[in-house]
């Protein structure tokens, strides 16, 4: 495990605007959050020395932003911290062998000279500012950092909330086309990815209006109006997500509603193959009593006529059950 949590970091402003000091001293990159360019660190949250390093190097934070940056469970939230914001954003998880919608923390303290993120898992919008930046995309200071990161996320996101609605759309013709017990799971699937990620969108609309809302001094007039966007666009996403719940509940009743009607069918069926049977049952046992005075016991062509007897009250009864079913649907 390296000695360091620093996993990313760069300059931002000045001459050495877009250099990478992820190959610097650790005392270059601290120097470099201190002075009055403005830099940004990426931490590995899981590494055992990020809380020590943190609490040392980052000192003058306030204890609030160091205990948000810490902490194991987040929810979206925005915190005013004197001349800087914290931001806690989720967004979607694209590791290997993990549910993308098990949403990923990141944690964002950004002020005019510095910006620290930390997060405990791979996080690709981290990883794709950390590509921009090395193109020469550099955001011109924390707050336009803050914007890029946050569209990027927010844009994931949407993405993801357009697959499942398409996800939705065919399983929906599947369950009024085709039906089966075998929808049923994935119904169940759908219904708990939507459930899972839209326990952080209402959070996240709400931080990032406040973030828009805030007096912080990285809010200008252009990042409170990219800001205010980014939070119309999680409005729209959330709103999405309980259409698609409820899309989920109503593909849950159609398919038990179909359950319901199968069983109901084959219970008819039965039902209507004892009202058959009942009688024959009746007419077979009454017949097979092995006592004298039993009719056709010295006649040759008994039995033929029972089977005859039975057959054409088979007949009636068919006939019966036609006519009570023509009214019915009448």
């Amino acid at each position: 495990m390296p000695a360091s949590p620093i996993k990313l970091s760069h300059i931002l402003t000045g001459p050495a605007a877009a250099t990478d000091l992820q190959g610097a001293d650790e005392a270059q990159i601290v120097e470099a959050l201190r002075d009055e360019r403005l830099a940004w660190v990426h931490l590995d949250g899981t590494h055992p020395e990020a809380q020590d390093w943190i609490r040392q190097e980052l000192d003058y934070l306030e204890p609030q932003a160091v205990e948000a940056l810490l902490d194991r469970d987040t929810r979206p939230r925005t915190t005013v911290i004197g001349e800087g914001i914290l931001l806690i954003l989720r967004g979607i998880n694209f590791n290997d062998g993990e549910d993308p919608e098990d949403m990923v923390s990141v944690r964002i303290y950004a002020d005019a000279r510095r910006i620290v993120t930390i997060a405990r898992k791979r996080v690709r919008a981290i990883e794709r500012m950390d590509d921009a930046i090395r193109a020469g995309r550099v955001p011109g200071d924390a707050g336009l950092f803050v914007v890029r990161l946050t569209e990027d996320i927010v844009e994931r996101i949407g993405t993801f909330q357009s697959e499942l609605d398409e996800h939705a759309e065919a399983l929906e013709d599947k369950v009024y086309g085709q039906g089966g017990d075998h929808l049923r799971r994935d119904v169940l699937d759908l219904r708990l990815q939507v459930i899972a990620i839209r326990r952080y969108l209402g959070p996240q609309r709400d931080a990032l209006l406040k973030a828009a809302q805030s007096n912080c001094p990285l809010v200008t007039s252009e990042v409170r109006r990219e800001l205010e966007e980014e939070a119309v666009k999680m409005t729209r996403i959330s709103e999405d997500m309980d259409e698609l719940r409820d899309q989920a509940q109503v593909l849950r009743e159609e398919l038990s509603t179909q359950l319901s009607d199968r069983v109901n069918r084959n219970t008819f069926v039965l039902s209507v193959v004892s009202v058959i049977f009942l009688p024959l049952g009746f007419l077979t046992g009454l017949f097979g009593v092995n006592i004298g005075g039993m009719p056709g016991l010295n006649d040759d062509n008994a039995f033929m006529w029972l089977c005859l007897w039975c057959i054409g009250l088979v007949l009636v009864q068919l006939v019966f059950m036609w006519r009570l079913f023509t009214l019915g649907r009448q």
